[in-house]
């Protein structure tokens, strides 16, 4: 029996590629199967396998516990002073064993053995594509299509089959069985089935690894590609740079007579790809991201991450794109929101913004129209802006001196002030007594709630975690324990608990 093993052990290691010992603690939990169904399977039995001789031994064992406590598994346990009548030295928490005869292997016995080792062997398998592939998540990977299901590809990779599923697969791309095909990996996931290896075509990181395989000087690090961003099968921009000046890195993508590009163009089923030079400054890499359409001038708010580009009349639908594509990609590649208008567009933008600013600080700063619209020409759009811009960068508009620049950072200060004491009134006004005597509040947190629609303590108990998460200010253990606070009459039975039910 002991030379049996040691082969089955090494013809399974070899023919599975799984780790010897791997096998050895299935071939244990194998024989403690048997073991268990012979002598009991209340007991608590292991199996031991000399891993050197092939010899292993059945044992039985106890865990020792005090002798005052009761003995929940009989079977299993021993009182400590039982147990020092086999081993003096044995303490609390330890275990006594004694060595069971060694198996006779039945027909239904060895049976028995055999499922338990292949179904060890099939989770050891599993758990190594596992590990394979999870190393490998965002990687190209190569395989042939071994079947279609309900739309679904299964990808046969040696090892195992991946899914490119029927939303990754390329519009209208004909793909059948015997197909070789190179798709993203961006997926791992254990199942109850085995591990499924999850496939793209249409992710924006396959174009990625396509122009890192035909391109030399971005697989070496002296080209990056910055981004990219793709409407599968019809049309992909990427964003590149690179730090030496000798080289350009849009020439070095399409490569001599568009030889490179073509390549990936042709593994996307004739998606066209637009190259694009990345810079640090971005107007100048949204009018890129918008070639070929010509761009007079771009206006870009930090603040809202929005840029507008104006554009003639002539260049509207080339930077707009069929159904909005290209400016929609360009907006993916450059991570800014991009509004295209025509100059009389803009112009009708900007006179509505003076007009809404201009109003606004008449009213806010009680000043003239003339003053007001001196401000909303040099892009002030906030009582904040005029309240806390440094005196000097006021008072250095041409039309203003020292004097009337503190003068109206004082009324926007006082406009702020009086706002913030307005806004206090309400939120007092509205706030219902019960809130504030919910445990863990205060005065603060209590306005929030207000400022955010919760305004009595019925109203906090009807919360949701979720909900007052939305409110600025308040954390996640906050909202659970002012939740459950407000929520403690209901299951005290007390006159708040009307109209309630647990639950």
């Amino acid at each position: 029996m002991s030379s049996e093993i040691l082969m089955v052990v090494d013809s399974v290691a070899r023919q599975k590629g799984v780790d010897k010992d791997i096998i050895f603690q299935a071939m244990e939990a194998a024989l403690t199967t048997v073991s268990k169904k012979k002598y009991g399977q209340d007991k608590a039995i292991r199996v031991e396998i000399d891993k050197d001789t092939g010899d292993f031994r059945s044992i039985r064992y106890w865990t020792v516990v005090p002798d005052d406590a009761e003995l929940e598994e009989p079977e299993q346990e021993m009182h400590l002073s039982e147990a020092r009548e086999r081993d003096p030295e044995v303490e609390v928490g330890g275990t006594v064993e004694e060595d069971l005869p060694p198996i006779e292997f039945g027909r239904i016995a060895a049976q028995t053995a055999k499922q338990v080792i292949l179904q060890k062997v099939r989770e050891a398998e599993r758990d190594m594509v596992v590990e394979e592939y999870e190393d490998r998540v965002g990687e190209l990977i190569t395989g042939v299509i071994k079947r279609m299901e309900r739309g679904n590809a299964i990808i046969d990779l040696n090892r195992t089959e991946a899914i490119l599923p029927r939303n990754e697969q390329i519009p209208r791309e004909n793909l059948r069985a015997g197909d070789r095909v190179r798709a993203y990996l961006y997926d791992v996931r254990r199942t109850q089935s085995g591990p499924q290896v999850f496939l793209s075509r249409t992710h924006p990181q396959l174009i990625v690894r396509l122009f890192e395989l035909e391109v030399p000087e971005i697989a070496e690090g002296i080209i990056q590609i910055r981004g990219a961003a793709r409407d599968p099968g019809s049309r992909a921009k990427i964003a590149v740079s690179t730090s030496d000046d000798r080289i350009d890195p849009v020439g070095a993508c399409v490569g001599l007579r568009g030889s490179r590009v073509q390549k990936v163009v042709d593994e996307l089923a004739g998606e066209r790809v637009d190259i694009i030079q990345h810079t640090g400054d971005a107007a100048t890499f949204v009018c890129n991201a918008l070639s070929p359409a010509e761009i007079s001038r771009v206006v870009v708010d930090e603040e809202l991450h929005t840029i507008d580009v104006v554009v003639n009349e002539d260049q509207l639908s080339l930077a707009i794109g069929r159904g909005g594509q290209n400016v929609r990609l360009a907006s993916q590649l450059t991570g800014w929101e991009i509004d295209i208008l025509t100059e009389e567009e803009e112009r009708e933008k900007r006179t509505k913004e003076f007009e809404v600013y201009q109003k606004l600080f008449m009213e806010q700063l009680e000043t003239d129209e003339e003053v007001a619209g001196i401000l909303a020409e040099e892009g002030f759009t906030s009582l904040e802006e005029i309240a806390y811009v440094p005196l000097s960068e006021l008072a250095s508009i041409e039309e203003f001196d020292e004097e009337i620049a503190q003068e109206l950072r004082t009324r926007a200060r006082d406009a702020l002030l009086n706002k913030a004491i307005a806004e206090e009134e309400r939120l007092e006004s509205e706030m219902d007594p019960s809130l504030m005597e919910v445990e863990g509040m205060d005065e603060a947190t209590a306005r929030r709630l207000v400022s955010g629609g919760v305004k009595s303590q019925e109203d906090l108990a009807d919360s949701a975690v979720d909900e007052l998460l939305d409110i600025e200010g308040i954390t996640e253990q906050q909202a659970q324990d002012l939740i459950m606070a407000a929520r403690r009459p209901w299951f005290e039975g007390g006159e708040q608990a009307s109209g309630h039910t647990e639950g």
